[in-house]
């Protein structure tokens, strides 16, 4: 099976629930990294390595103006997560129906 180291792990980064409250700021738009550290406790370097899991997972974006950083969400490998669990989602409901239909048949409940 073909998978992404797990620093670049996109399961790996929205694991943490810190990351995810990174994700959900950036949804309603661009920030800087200063307004982005306001309301979490932690430290800058703690936020900052937050930040980087996020960047190597292709899920924000950054962008320098001078010496301020902003960063953005990009979407797209939420996408392709949320593809992946669609289709194995699929495949387990039609394994578990099977299951369900075998086990009345064994116990004669058609």
């Amino acid at each position: 099976m073909n998978r992404r180291p797990a620093h670049s792990d996109v399961f790996q980064a929205v694991a943490h629930p810190f990351r995810r409250r990174i994700l959900e700021r950036l949804e309603r738009g661009e920030l800087p990294v200063s307004k982005l550290a306001e309301g979490f406790r932690g430290s800058a370097p703690a936020l900052s390595q937050q930040l980087t899991v996020l960047k190597k997972a292709r899920l924000v974006g950054e962008r320098r103006e001078g010496r301020l950083r902003y960063y953005r969400l990009t979407p797209e490998p939420l996408a392709e997560m949320a593809d992946w669990v669609d289709a194995h989602k699929r495949f387990w409901a039609g394994k578990l129906d099977a299951l369900g239909e075998f086990l009345r048949r064994q116990h004669g409940q058609d």
